[in-house]
Parts: structure tokens; C-alpha cells; sequence
């Protein structure tokens, strides 16, 4: 075999940083080191994969079409060696999350996947569908929880659970008797919505489309709570997924309002990079995650 696996950790940790300094303090390594150990691995095949744009390392085609593959082959590594250890089988694992499920959902299972395997190092990251997708295909992440539909050739989405988005107002609002919304109330009423690229949004905008051209959209908020406080100020009403409001509705803080002949139904997903070494720590989370 004429490449080591410290060379492809070099490898990896450049396309990560763009950066070879940064790369070196990610392994611990000197910058020298690192710097030697990717020239070797270019050298030894005459390749060249990074564009070197001042000290900034760019991965090139070449590059890119390799980085899975090297992923894959660490991760088997580091499961190997694992085994060799004889310890726990369930390592580190990145998970990322939506803010509906990271909030809502996650934490909990994060919780009893600690409490089952508490050799286990588990990170969560939450941020939108865009942004998790793109830390999956990044290698950044090990698995995404997401609530946008999404399609990508590098990434394999599975079906989780189904969701539903709740239309709601303050229980001082206009709106908070009424028992049915038309489209005239939806078209009149100020929006406080989240931000384009959530999976929420996704959601609605699928299911008001004919009205978004005209829908007067107030503000857009990242996180859930911040739309649900300017709503019970009675900025406008939202839409938010229903595992975010039972609280808020049970105390009479925010009211439901139903808006006949829309669909608000969803699904949420699992989303992992196809040539991802399926881990133990991966199979055991999505095990937990089926059964919660």
C-alpha cells in the first residue's frame, strides 16, 4: 500500500479547514508535518488534489471525487480499531438537527442514547434543512435529522415520522374566535414566519402557494421561540410545527386556528452522505430513533 492513513487524516482535514495550518492543529501535528504528509501523498501518485489560492487550499475535482471514499475508509478504521480495544463499539457520533426536531425531539434521544451507551460521545449540531444537508455532504456531520423534503444524488433520505404545522395567534388577536380561516383572513393577517431554507417554511409555502405572492410576511425569524414571543405580542400570527406549541396552547399563551382545505401534514427525515460508513454509534441512533 503506498498511501498511510495519517496522510489521508492530512487530506481530510484540509478539505475541512482549506487550510493546512488549521489542518496541523485539528491532528495535533506541526504544520510542517501536515504540509509533508499531503506533498507525499500528491507526490507519490502525481496528482494534485487542492487548488493552492494563497494559503487557502481549495479541493479540486480530483479531490472531491476521492473524499468519500477516504471518509469511508477512516471511519472503518476507526471502527476497527475500536474493536481492537475491546471497548464500547459506540464512539463519537455528529449528529445535526432542524430546529423543530433539535429542540423538540433530539435532546431526549440524545439523553437515552448517553444513558445507553455511556462511552459514547455524542455532539449535536441544530441549524436549518440547507444548512445540515450541507455539513452531511461536508463529512461534517454524521447523520441529519431534518424537516424539509430534500434531493441530492450524494445523500440518502429516509422517511422518519410524520409532523404537522399549526396555524396560531395570540388569544388577543382578532383572529382567536374565529372558527374557520378564509383565504381573504390568511391574505389579510401579518405573518411572523421562519426563515427561507428551514424546513418549516418548506412546509407552509407548500401549502399556501397559490397565496404567497400576495401574503404580507412581517418578519422571519431562525428560532421557533422568537416567532412564538412576537406572535403572543401580537405582531401577526404564525405557523410553527405542532410539537412546538402544546405547551403554549395548554396554557392559553397562543390559540390554534384552522384553516379548512390545507394540507400542513410533513414528514420528518434521516439524511446520511451514501458512501458514509454506517458506524455502530449511526445503526444504534437510528435504531433508537425508530423506536422513540
Amino acid at each position: 500500500m503506498h498511501y498511510t492513513l495519517r496522510q489521508l487524516e492530512v487530506f481530510l482535514a484540509a478539505a475541512h479547514t482549506e487550510n493546512i495550518t488549521r489542518a496541523a492543529e485539528k491532528l495535533a501535528m506541526s504544520q510542517s508535518a501536515a504540509s509533508s504528509a499531503l506533498k507525499d501523498l500528491e507526490q507519490q501518485f502525481s496528482i494534485q488534489l487542492f487548488d493552492r489560492i494563497g494559503k487557502r487550499l481549495q479541493i479540486n475535482e480530483l479531490g472531491r471525487a476521492l473524499r468519500p471514499q477516504a471518509e469511508a475508509l477512516l471511519d472503518q478504521a476507526l471502527a476497527l480499531e475500536q474493536g481492537f480495544r475491546r471497548h464500547d463499539q459506540v464512539g463519537e457520533l455528529n449528529v445535526g438537527a432542524t430546529l423543530t426536531i433539535g429542540n423538540y425531539l433530539a435532546v431526549d434521544i440524545m439523553a437515552e442514547f448517553i444513558n445507553r451507551y455511556p462511552a459514547a460521545k455524542v455532539q449535536l449540531n441544530v441549524a436549518n434543512t440547507a444548512v445540515i444537508s450541507q455539513q452531511v455532504l461536508n463529512f461534517d456531520l454524521d447523520i441529519g435529522l431534518i424537516e424539509g423534503e430534500l434531493h441530492h444524488p450524494d445523500l440518502e433520505v429516509t422517511r422518519w415520522r410524520e409532523d404537522e404545522l399549526q396555524i396560531f395567534c395570540s388569544a388577543k388577536h382578532p383572529l382567536a374566535k374565529k372558527k374557520n380561516l378564509s383565504n381573504e383572513d390568511l391574505l389579510a393577517a401579518q405573518w411572523i414566519l421562519r426563515e427561507a431554507g428551514s424546513g418549516t417554511r418548506q412546509a407552509f409555502d407548500r401549502a399556501v402557494h397559490e397565496l404567497l405572492p400576495d401574503l404580507n410576511i412581517r418578519l422571519e425569524l431562525q428560532h421557533t421561540e422568537a416567532i412564538k414571543r412576537a406572535v403572543e405580542t401580537g405582531l401577526g400570527i404564525g405557523c410553527l410545527s405542532t410539537l412546538s406549541l402544546q405547551a403554549a396552547f395548554d396554557s392559553g399563551r397562543l390559540v390554534p386556528l384552522t384553516a379548512n382545505g390545507r394540507d400542513f401534514k410533513r414528514y420528518f427525515y434521516f439524511i446520511l452522505h451514501r458512501q458514509k460508513y454506517r458506524s455502530e454509534g449511526i445503526l444504534r441512533w437510528l435504531e433508537l430513533c425508530q423506536n422513540s
